[in-house]
């Protein structure tokens, strides 16, 4: 059976189990127990280079620069492989902002996003050095302003923009749609209202660029096109109009990421030609000319292109592993695997329906026999992580291994139940090391408070 979905070093060994990066899985589960998801180091560098190569390829490489989303799940680890990739990030919150510091990430490759910044946030990040705030709401504007007076720095701003685009995705993944609660939107006028007041409040805030995340999950690349000529429909609109000059363009990231047999993907080095191509051929293209390094002086010459994939970066690199705790047979209805994690380490098939497959990792080649749905062990009857996969027979104690556990499952977890949350491995060439430490019932009553 294939192996697609599985990290770039998954195999199976002799033994019939499941190996990454030359770690037997069955033996990591013994060792460190389950719940467990275990990282590729290797496919996530890998992965980095990749998609940096993919546009700085296509875009002039010192005006091109990837940030790495940072909901998608951020630690210590992932910081520093992204780092040492040439990558930046974009964060929403202090504790992603603690991270970056700690592993001495440049603040000038730090962008501060968020719907609802707190004046905390915006002032622990100027204080920082970091130049770039994304601008969401109009009442943000004058709070950045009043911040950056008493800090005296100058940052430089992009607008979100809602450009009312629709990725034909889940629903609470489309982000760049009318009613978002994400961005300004553009056919009320709000979003020139707040590029005119950014302007006003020059030299304390530059405006710099505009900025667009249209959701996630998208297989098709039309709504990128759209998106591209609404925001240069935007700049060029201001541009005629005020003293603003597009410096940055910042297109999110969302492409899909395939979590199940036969689901086809978006390849990365499509998503770059096709942006670039767009952009090129818009109305902000390089006259007589084919290449964006052209030292010719026009609108797009010296543009910096942005991007933040985050799924797309780490979804395939890990893989969750659980132990069958109950095989629990209905009757001409179904037939229940209970694991020992579910919805507190991975919210998402309960969320919005997100599906996914799984192999059994200790019988990785014996050929499946009975349809079966993954359940949870928390105390939801919607605590479902598989409606239906086809695996060979089940007994109380395999391992059950769930690929593409890399994107918005660790950072979504709970304590529900008060459960605590699973270890994490990065796995490299025959070794694995922990990167998270079990959870332990202590960690989880620290603070409570017992009067």
């Amino acid at each position: 059976m294939s192996l697609n979905l599985f990290p770039l070093t998954a195999r199976v060994d002799a033994r019939n189990h499941l190996e990454i990066a030359g770690c037997d899985v069955v033996d990591l589960a013994r060792e460190f127990g389950t719940p467990l998801y275990i990282f590729d180091d290797a496919h996530l560098r890998a992965r980095a280079a990749e998609i940096r190569d993919a546009f700085q390829a296509r875009w002039h490489a010192s005006r091109s620069l990837v940030l790495y989303a940072t909901k998608a799940y951020y630690s210590p680890y992932v910081a520093r492989i992204f780092k040492d990739a040439g990558l930046g990030i974009d964060i929403t919150s202090e504790g992603e902002l603690e991270i970056a510091r700690r592993v001495g990430l440049a603040p000038d490759k730090i962008y501060l996003h968020g719907n609802n910044k707190t004046p905390t946030e915006i002032r622990a990040a100027l204080t920082l050095g970091v130049t770039h705030i994304v601008v969401d709401h109009l009442d943000e504007i004058e709070l950045l302003a009043r911040l950056a007076e008493e800090l005296r720095v100058t940052p430089r701003v992009l607008l979100r923009l809602a450009p009312a685009i629709d990725p034909h995705t889940h629903r609470h993944l489309a982000t760049g749609i009318a009613e978002s609660k994400f961005g300004l939107p553009m056919r009320t006028g709000m979003a020139m209202e707040a590029a005119r007041r950014v302007i006003e409040l020059a030299p304390r805030l530059t405006l710099v660029g505009l900025h667009a995340h249209i959701g996630s999950q998208i297989f098709d690349l039309d709504p990128y096109r759209d998106t591209i000529a609404a925001l240069t429909d935007f700049a060029d609109e201001l541009q005629s109009t005020t003293s603003f000059e597009l410096q940055e363009l910042d297109l999110g990231g969302g492409w899909g990421v395939p979590y199940t047999e036969g689901e086809n993907s978006l390849k990365v080095d499509q998503v770059a030609e096709a942006i670039v191509d767009t952009l090129l051929n818009s109305k902000f293209k390089i006259q007589n000319s084919t290449s964006p390094t052209s030292d010719l002086q026009s609108p797009i010459s010296n543009l910096k292109l942005v991007f933040e994939p985050g799924r797309a970066l780490i979804a395939s690199s890990a893989v969750a592993v659980y132990t069958v705790g109950a095989v629990k047979e209905i009757r001409g209805v179904r037939t229940y695997v209970a694991v020992d994690g579910g919805m507190g380490d991975n919210i998402r098939p309960a969320l919005y329906g997100a599906q996914y497959t799984a192999r059994i990792a200790n019988k990785m080649n014996e050929a499946p026999t009975t349809r079966v749905a993954i359940a949870g062990r928390y105390c939801e009857q919607g605590d479902i992580l598989i409606d239906k996969v086809d695996l060979p027979r089940v007994s109380v104690g395999d391992l059950i291994a769930i690929p593409c556990a890399g994107a918005y499952q660790l950072p979504m977890a709970s304590n529900y139940n008060l459960i605590p949350r699973p270890a994490v491995l990065a796995a490299r060439e025959g070794q694995a090391r922990v990167i998270r430490r079990r959870e332990t019932v202590e960690d989880m009553l620290r603070c409570d408070v017992d009067e």
